[in-house]
């Protein structure tokens, strides 16, 4: 005997819902939506009683430029003089193309544009605990109205992060360049670090203080630089202190000869306790040279050995797993390096909050 279909074809013996039902299901559900939709529309709409506000106008300055990590118990502060753009000359690499100047530059992700550079500046200042140190000082304060304000930017930030130049006790400088040693002076040509002493690199100062390697000069560049540098210390009064490498110049900062990029060119080692920081001034420029460093960079007066020595520290670096804090990186210009099959390649170190 056939048994009775369940009623409405269930079955579980339960109704199903009706063509009603389930048309009045999709009707509610659609009343809910729109009704969603339009309270939304609602409150993204202006309320006509609050008149909109036009939005708060674009501040157009950068915030000041420090920043500040421990080498044991010493304080450093980096302190950027800013950053210069330009359209790199020919040559500027003296041993490779343009176009492959270009291709480094974008694939060290450091273009600002095609045929462009830009180079920062990154002084430092330490803290012993008894001195206070500054190595190298940057473009000068004058040049921070001639940039329109893209460099020169050291001594206003010295005073953003609460450092006196007046309680300055020594300045150490790596090298002869305009760009470590124009902050040496204020724009009317005073001292800008009155109470401090000025040490200098004796082969730097020795090679550079001669009239006869002056008169050597053919190219309008380093004729440019003697003529700087003397204008330079001729406003110190030449009241400078001629040092030696591997002397300790201030608690735990010990002078490195780094020869090449200039005649007398030095780095230095700051250590306390088990840390250690190399601040490399200009072995290397933009980490375009780090990941190249057979590249040979206009501004080295003694190619072959700027290379030389620029190879001897980075192998140096890498084995030791020693920071190396960088005038012309990024800023704030601290690293590890690490080799690779063609050169080297540089780690940034993360900012940290705190000390």
């Amino acid at each position: 005997m056939a048994r009775p279909a369940p009623p409405f074809g269930n079955s579980t013996g339960h109704k199903s819902p009706s063509f009603r039902e389930r048309h009045m299901t999709e009707i509610d559900r659609r009343s809910v939506l729109a009704g969603a939709l339009a309270t939304g529309a609602g409150l993204l709409a202006p309320r006509a009683t609050s008149p909109a506000k036009a939005a708060a106008p674009p501040a157009g300055t950068q915030n000041p430029g420090w920043y500040r990590y421990k080498v044991g118990t010493h304080e450093v502060t980096v302190v950027t003089d800013g950053v210069n753009r330009f359209k790199f000359p020919d040559g500027f690499v003296a041993n490779k193309s343009r176009d492959e100047v270009n291709k480094g530059l974008v694939d060290a992700f450091l273009s600002p544009g095609p045929d462009m550079v830009a180079v920062p500046y990154s002084p430092i200042v330490v803290n012993t605990g008894t001195k206070l140190v500054v190595i190298d000082t940057g473009t000068g304060e004058a040049n921070f109205e001639r940039s329109k304000g893209a460099a020169g930017q050291f001594h206003g930030n010295l005073k953003a992060a609460g450092i006196d130049r007046n309680q300055v006790d020594t300045v150490i400088i790596s090298h002869f360049h305009a760009d470590h040693i124009n902050g040496l002076l204020t724009p009317d040509n005073k001292p800008s670090f009155p109470n401090a002493e000025i040490l200098v690199p004796a082969a730097e100062w020795k090679y550079f203080m001669d009239d006869a390697e002056m008169g050597k000069q053919t190219s309008d560049r380093m004729k440019g630089v003697f003529t700087g540098l003397r204008r330079v210390f001729d406003g110190l009064g030449r009241k400078v202190t001629p040092y030696e490498p591997d002397k300790e110049l201030a608690p735990g900062i010990t002078s490195v000869a780094s020869y090449g990029h200039t005649p007398g060119h030095n780095s230095h080692i700051i250590a306390s306790g088990n840390d250690k920081v190399f601040v490399q001034a200009d072995i290397t420029n933009l980490p375009l040279f780090v990941r190249n460093p057979g590249w040979h960079l206009m501004f080295d007066q003694d190619a072959a050995a700027a290379e030389a020595t620029r190879r001897k520290v980075y192998d140096m670096l890498a084995a030791d797993k020693m920071m190396v804090q960088a005038f012309h990186y990024p800023f704030p210009a601290r690293a590890y390096i690490e080799k690779t099959a063609t050169g080297y390649r540089e780690t940034m170190v993360p900012w940290s909050p705190t000390l």
